[in-house]
């Protein structure tokens, strides 16, 4: 069975609910404890053994760039900027997967704080798609896992396969696999990945994969300092 190459890490957002913070220093870059978000995401990369890394820039870009530059300085990254309009989420790996000749992609978002235990969960999802030969799956966590109380739930999970209602119970944790002919249709340069999710929602092909770690996203101003005082 082949394995998944390349893996995508979306950092050109504008933190804007991490103001004033965010106001100099991209959010990738934040802190907890010693190490920024964005390190924690490479060092799970480095755990899940993926080859090729891609990663976007917008906001603060230089400031990213630089850091990369200095703490990776002989590594595979590879950086990717929006260009003159952020792309936002699925706009962004659209625009990442052009960099490559791959065929699928993890996808992985720094705003969540990543722990050792999801690299095997990771893996497992890899194994899962790759069987089923997927086009898409995400990674998902019910919401009382949530370190933020407030977030609610994106989805409904039965048999790994996801669905939307009234109340959803599961919580995308900011890590997918996908296939670049999840794109084919999309004719725009800036969208939202939920317009590639609907469309599989509406088909009932959406497949989601269970975490069942604690779920750490750096949401706002308020839960970053909160995530702060207990770690």
């Amino acid at each position: 069975m082949n394995k998944i190459k390349t893996v995508l890490v979306l950092c050109a957002g504008l933190g804007k609910r991490l103001r004033p913070l965010t106001d100099n220093i991209p959010k990738p870059l934040l802190k907890i404890k010693d190490t920024t978000l964005i390190e924690n995401t490479l060092d799970l990369i480095k755990y899940l053994k993926v080859e090729n890394i891609i990663l976007n820039t917008f906001y603060l870009k230089e400031k990213l760039k630089h850091f990369i530059s200095l703490k990776y300085k002989n590594s595979n990254i590879k950086i990717i900027d929006d260009g003159p309009n952020i792309l936002d989420t699925g706009g962004g790996i659209y625009n990442m997967m052009k960099y490559s000749r791959e065929q699928d992609f993890i996808t992985l978002n720094p705003d969540t704080f990543w722990s050792k235990e999801n690299v095997e969960e990771i893996k497992n999802m890899e194994n899962f798609y790759l069987k089923n030969k997927l086009k898409n799956i995400l990674l998902v966590v019910n919401k009382k896992k949530s370190f933020d109380i407030n977030l609610k739930g994106d989805f409904n999970l039965s048999q790994n396969l996801l669905s939307k209602g009234e109340n959803n119970e599961y919580i995308y944790t900011g890590c997918q696999i996908i296939n670049r002919v999840m794109f084919d249709k999309i004719e725009k340069k800036i969208f939202s990945m939920n317009e590639i999710w609907n469309l599989s929602l509406k088909s009932n092909m959406l497949s989601g994969f269970e975490s069942k770690e604690k779920f750490n996203h750096i949401t706002n101003l308020e839960v970053y300092k909160n995530f702060l005082k207990k770690n």
